[in-house]
């Protein structure tokens, strides 16, 4: 039988191995043998089916895996990197999946009852008929996701951005939406009976800076003495002028007055993410719980390309 390595994504450690008949056999005995496989490199990874529960995925690298119909109760997802992986009818009932990347993710039909997507990005995601009854998605980023006929009652929707999410015969009863950004969601035959909308936000466009060749311009604030942490939104300092800032709050920071007062309005995830889609229309925004290098890595490449001729 061929051995299947799952290795560190950054470091390329092993952090468990296996002679079996797939790799997905060599994941489920990582997760029942209680294997850390905090940011294990699963990129395109054929999980379909599996069961995962309990598994500490923190931090992994998921994008385009097929996790459909896997079984994912309890699983620690937080920070996870699941950009185009199909979740169509996954279990992920209560799972932590807070600062998880699920950009263009489809979550059809999946069980996110009660699970934790607190700061989440989902733009883009399929979530038609997802059942996300009691979920947190609080400050989570919905632009332009598919929730037709999803089921959000009681969900916590608080400081999510909405903006041009499809919510059409949505379930979102007694949902909690204060200070969530509904600009151009589609809300036909959706059911908000008791739902909470106290100050439900609207940004005119003029309230977002637009930073030309922004990751050029923040390599060049970086290269010329300021610092990228992604460990926090302004360093140590929490300041928007600062010197120190992870990727966001650098695009905050070049946005100057402007940068300043949509992060007093939104928060520091939703204002950077706003001004990197301005300023790249078309482009998904970054990762923004990305690591510190890997981020740096990103910014480079970003950079490379706004600056070739």
């Amino acid at each position: 039988m061929p051995l299947f390595k799952i290795t560190h994504r950054l470091t390329g450690a092993v952090l468990f191995e296996l002679e079996c008949g797939s790799l997905k056999l060599c994941v489920q005995a990582a997760v029942e043998a209680r294997a850390n496989l905090a940011r294990a490199n699963l990129a395109d990874a054929n999980l379909a089916g599996a069961n995962l529960a309990d598994a500490n995925l923190a931090d992994a690298y998921l994008a385009g895996a097929d996790l459909a119909r896997a079984y994912l109760a309890g699983a620690n997802l937080a920070g996870a990197n699941l950009a185009g992986a199909n979740l169509a009818r996954a279990y992920l009932a209560r799972d932590y999946l807070a600062r998880a990347y699920l950009a263009h993710a489809n979550l059809a039909g999946a069980n996110l009852a009660r699970a934790n997507l607190a700061d989440a990005y989902l733009a883009g995601a399929y979530l038609a008929g997802a059942y996300l009854a009691g979920a947190n998605l609080a400050g989570a980023y919905l632009a332009r996701a598919n929730l037709a006929g999803a089921y959000l009652a009681r969900a916590n929707l608080a400081g999510a951005n909405l903006a041009g999410a499809n919510l059409a015969d949505a379930n979102l009863a007694r949902a909690y939406l204060a200070g969530a950004y509904l600009a151009r969601a589609y809300l036909a035959h959706a059911n908000l009976a008791r739902a909470y909308l106290a100050g439900a936000l609207k940004i005119a466009p003029e309230e977002i800076p637009v930073i030309p060749k922004i990751d050029a311009a923040i390599l060049a604030a970086i290269e010329a003495g300021g610092k990228l942490d992604m460990s926090s939104w302004h360093g140590s300092e929490d300041h928007w002028c600062g010197t120190t800032h992870c990727r966001a709050g650098w695009a905050i920071h070049l946005g100057v007055e402007r940068g300043r007062a949509l992060q007093e309005k939104v928060g520091p995830q939703m204002a950077g993410t706003l001004i990197y889609h301005a300023s790249r229309p078309g482009q998904p925004s970054p990762h923004f719980f990305a690591s510190t290098d890997d981020a740096l890595a990103d910014i480079r490449k970003c950079a490379a390309e706004q600056s070739a001729p």
